[in-house]
């Protein structure tokens, strides 16, 4: 039996990998700032900052494998502390699990080092070109994960489209309460842009098979069955039997207002959304299933009417259930919730 460090192992992510650790019979150890109400038996708990190098460092301890989560989402809209967490942190994790001698150090990126590519599918040659503090920052994060590599950290880069799956709330929640309550939902553009998600077993399953494998290498993760954003969204609409119809809206004067919205501090979405949501966004899976012996098993469509079901079973919760962790609580609807009435 292996130890392994889940970071931000209280979060939505980490909260998946440490369970399917568990069910394997592994060791696990959560390294975060929470503990979740629902963090299940047998997962030690370390409450640390991961700008805490001493905690860090002290959390290494007898571990052989590190999946590194913690990172604050763009929906924090953090300004600076972006790169306080998201890279000093990551640096302060990489040079601990190296000074720990550990087998594999798997980081947790992001699509958005991406920003708004030129041509899709994109592959790991495409050029990295974040277009908001979030992107720029996972991308810095990355550079301080390649660091740690050429000084001998075995170390794996995943590099998620947006995870879905049971649990998922956030932004999904908005979209959820509104196809359930029947107000209609508004795109960017008119929603045929290609677009792909991940779910979130289908990352965990890559993220173990790099651990399994000992796989070095940075690979893009994403469902291999897709169709366009509007085509997504109407797979839930249907499923739940909703009289929601989509809206679309034209892309200028969209974007512009929510970046004045976004400025003033009452528009629910992060930049990292209304900049890319109306462009064609998929990646080529090819290398992390030749490398990895990986393959996804859920589409589009089957993740989000999972999502959706889950929150039409239990709902938002109202304290606790997601333990400040902002993919796993619902968020402040702002002028939205004047749309939503309008609607």
């Amino acid at each position: 039996m292996a130890m392994h460090l889940v970071t931000g192992g209280s979060g939505f992510l980490g909260s998946h990998i440490v369970r399917r650790l568990l069910a394997l019979g592994e060791g696990v150890r959560v390294l975060d700032v929470i503990d979740s109400p629902d963090r299940p038996r047998g997962a030690e708990f370390v409450a640390c900052d991961i700008r805490d190098r001493r905690g860090v460092r002290g959390a290494m301890t007898g571990v052989q494998f590190v999946y590194h989560n913690v990172a604050l989402v763009p929906l924090a809209k953090a300004g600076g502390d972006f790169r306080r967490v998201n890279v000093e942190g990551t640096r302060i994790a990489a040079r601990a699990a190296l000074d720990a001698g550990v087998r594999l150090f798997t980081h947790m990126s992001s699509s958005a080092v991406f920003g708004i590519p030129d041509t899709c599918p994109i592959t790991c040659d495409t050029p990295m070109a974040p277009v908001e503090d979030y992107g720029r920052a996972k991308l810095a994060a990355e550079q301080e994960v390649r660091k740690a590599a050429r000084k001998g950290l075995p170390c794996l880069i995943l590099r998620p489209r947006t995870i879905i799956g049971p649990g998922r709330l956030g932004i999904f929640q908005i979209l959820f309460e509104w196809i359930r309550d029947g107000r209609n939902i508004y795109v960017i553009g008119n929603g045929g842009n290609p677009f792909q998600f991940v779910h979130v077993d289908d990352l965990v399953t890559a993220a173990l098979l790099g651990a399994e494998k000992e796989t070095q290498g940075v690979f893009n993760i994403g469902a291999d069955r897709f169709a366009t954003l509007r085509d997504d969204l109407g797979a839930i609409i249907r499923h739940a039997g909703s009289r929601t119809e989509i809206v679309g809206l034209p892309v200028g004067l969209t974007v512009s207002v929510l970046k004045l919205l976004d400025v003033l501090k009452i528009c629910p979405l992060a930049p990292w959304h209304y900049l890319t949501y109306h462009k064609p966004f998929y990646f080529d899976l090819s290398e992390p299933m030749k490398q990895l012996g990986w393959k996804p098993l859920y589409g589009n469509a089957e993740m989000m009417i999972q999502a959706y079901d889950w929150y039409i079973e239990r709902g938002s919760p109202t304290h606790g259930a997601g333990a400040r962790s902002i993919h796993r609580d619902p968020v402040k609807q702002g002028v939205l919730r004047l749309l939503k009435w309008l609607s």
